[in-house]
């Protein structure tokens, strides 16, 4: 038996294992839909031609896949004008597989549901172990471990005067201060990548490089 079904504004002729592809659905993949508007039903003896629709006839169907079809690329252009446009485009669809045509309106099979396992019973629970007598009171506590005395943080460094570096002023040795770095062996410990970060921050876009910050930090840093 076929079928002829309308959907998405379109006619599709259909028979139970086709495969289908058509514009979306909201439904996700495994879920069952059906087809209502079905135009047409025949088989090898009788052809019936729906008025628009056949009465009571459906067609059910399982959602395969949700994807985006192949790109279509769009160019508009004007007559004697620079105008140019391109863009591409992809129609989001819906994989179906027909599962069932049914007429009279009769409701497709319910499909088997796999038998639930039983849950295995639970082990009984080992029995409580009897109570241990609680210790006497009398016994002497145990004195507490005395606890170790925290140690002492390390002193932060003295900041550097980073006017010393050649090629950079108040205005940045401030900026600098600002991320933290106040003195010149922290300059002369940055890697590149460190390096392209900070300048993006503060405005520096290829100081260090051009004044060799780095290289003075490291000598400065020696004392």
């Amino acid at each position: 038996m076929f079928a002829v079904i309308k959907t998405g504004g379109k006619q599709y002729k259909v028979a139970e294992g086709d495969e289908i592809v058509i514009e979306k659905l909201a439904a996700d993949a495994g879920e069952s839909v059906t087809f209502e508007d079905v135009l047409m039903l025949g088989d090898d003896k009788k052809v019936t031609i729906g008025e628009p629709i056949v009465a009571g006839a459906s067609v059910v169907g399982t959602v395969a896949e949700q994807r985006k079809g192949a790109k279509v690329i769009i160019m508009k252009k004007r007559q004697r004008n620079t105008y140019r446009r391109k863009k591409g485009h992809r129609q989001l669809e819906t994989v179906v597989t027909i599962d069932s045509i049914l007429a009279d309106g009769k409701k497709a099979p319910a499909k088997k549901a796999a038998a639930k396992k039983a849950a295995p019973k639970d082990e009984e629970a080992p029995k409580a172990e009897a109570k241990k007598p609680a210790a006497k009171k009398d016994e002497a506590a145990k004195p507490a471990a005395k606890k170790a005395a925290p140690k002492k943080e390390a002193a932060p460094a003295k900041a550097d005067d980073l006017t010393k570096m050649k090629g950079l002023g108040k205005v940045f040795a401030g900026k600098l201060e600002a991320e933290g770095i106040t003195t010149f062996a922290q300059i002369a410990k940055m890697k590149k990548a460190d390096i392209e970060a900070l300048e993006e921050k503060i405005g520096a876009s290829g100081k260090f490089e051009s004044n060799d910050w780095v290289a003075q930090a490291k000598e400065l840093a020696k004392g």
